[in-house]
């Protein structure tokens, strides 16, 4: 995947554009998550998490997550995915010492 293909441009409520990296596309409850960073390190520098939808004409659109129960189990399932990702490295660091 190329580098452009990584990013992905959004718009606020004021028309503003927001580039973002695509991080991962994770899957919760039968559910897809887009997991983005933003390019410029002068917003927020946090991640934004936005579920993957369809619009009427069957194109992905990307939608904020408003409810507070399924922000939760996208935080945690990304937040143990992140962990999972973490021990793996350092497994494979620790069989590289020896």
């Amino acid at each position: 995947m190329s580098e452009q293909e990584d990013r992905i441009v959004l718009l606020d409520e004021e028309g503003r554009e927001y580039e973002f990296y695509v991080v991962d596309v994770i899957e919760v409850d039968g559910y897809e998550y887009a997991i983005l960073l933003p390019t410029e390190e002068e917003v927020t520098g946090e991640a934004e998490v936005l579920r993957i939808d369809r619009d009427d004409e069957g194109k992905e659109i990307l939608v904020q997550i408003d409810d507070e129960e399924e922000w939760e189990r996208v935080a945690q399932a990304w937040e143990d995915y992140v962990d999972e990702l973490y021990e793996m490295d350092e497994l494979d660091e620790e069989d590289e010492e020896h």
